[in-house]
């Protein structure tokens, strides 16, 4: 990994010198827009639409438009004089419990690794935040943005979870929160079964991007000349007209789908066992075979 960003966290007096690196990465296939019939890159122009000159980087400013339709440009020298307390610190502001920070507010998440001399207060604040059980709300500046974020422990490293400002957060203005919608004592429950039916322990390992998949097994054919069969569409399911049996039928799927998990284990096991009979039959047997010939060569002798 390369690093993007030096700066240092800043705790009380204590100044904690750190690299940050990107802690995600985004895995999906790329595509260039191209010409259908010689695959030719299409290339775009920077053109200004009022003199229709093509214009280079050079001389291109980042400009904000008025309700007016006025254009205010500003150039790199405006955004290099605005105060940045932050531009080279990680300062803490406070700590919390993580529960009391909602998801919705998490943007991006990075890796901090310290820098230089850095490594024995940063294994100290790391040990104390860690122990303490509580994530550090802190601002910090990246790419000219001054943003809130948390810093907490994961495998021995601090990642920083840059957030939003809480006025970047919608409000969920949905109509059918102004309906009396009712709700059944037993479609409730049923519910929750089904919850409970198919409680287990999250393990990302067992998922994958299967579209990404099929769309790299479809690129790997035409690469080989072979022809796209495409896989069968699942079937979309539509409204339920009975809920209360939608459900039932859902927990029950959910049951046999858990259950059946441990006994294809077992049929793996009882399939193995057999073919260890079968084999050692078959050894018994060839056994028997060459025994009246060893006696017939031991009376001639």
């Amino acid at each position: 990994m390369r690093s993007i960003w030096k700066g240092a966290i800043s705790f009380g007096l204590v100044t904690i010198p750190v690299k940050l690196y990107s802690a995600t990465e985004q895995k999906d296939v790329s595509f260039h827009q191209v010409h259908r019939e010689d695959g030719g890159r299409i290339r775009y122009k920077r053109v200004c639409q009022l003199d229709g000159e093509e214009i280079p980087y050079a001389d291109i400013a980042k400009g904000y438009e008025l309700a007016t339709g006025e254009m205010v440009v500003l150039t790199d020298e405006d955004f290099e004089d605005l105060p940045l307390s932050t531009s080279r610190r990680i300062d803490v502001l406070q700590f919390t419990p993580a529960e009391q920070i909602d998801p919705i507010y998490f943007a991006k998440s990075y890796y901090l690794e310290p820098d230089a001399q850095g490594a024995k207060p940063y294994v100290l604040l790391r040990d104390a935040l860690e122990s303490s059980g509580q994530v550090a709300v802190v601002k910090v500046a990246l790419r000219q943005r001054e943003s809130l974020a948390t810093l907490r422990v994961r495998d021995g490293v601090f990642v920083l979870e840059t957030m939003l400002w809480p006025d970047e957060i919608r409000a969920p203005d949905f109509e059918f929160l102004e309906e009396d919608i009712e709700v059944r004592a037993q479609e409730l429950k049923m519910a929750e079964s089904l919850i409970s039916t198919m409680e287990s322990d999250f393990d990302p390992g067992e998922y994958h991007d299967t579209y990404r998949e099929a769309l790299q097994h479809v690129i790997e054919a035409k690469v080989e000349g072979r022809e796209v069969v495409a896989a069968p569409e699942e079937e979309e399911a539509g409204p339920a007209v009975d809920l209360m049996a939608a459900l039932r039928a859902s927990v029950e799927a959910a049951k046999r789908e858990r259950e059946g998990a441990p006994a294809a284990k077992r049929g793996k096991a009882a399939s193995g066992k057999a073919k260890e009979t079968k084999t050692g039959s078959k050894a018994d047997a060839a056994k028997e075979e060459k025994a009246p010939a060893r006696r017939k060569a031991r009376k001639s002798a």
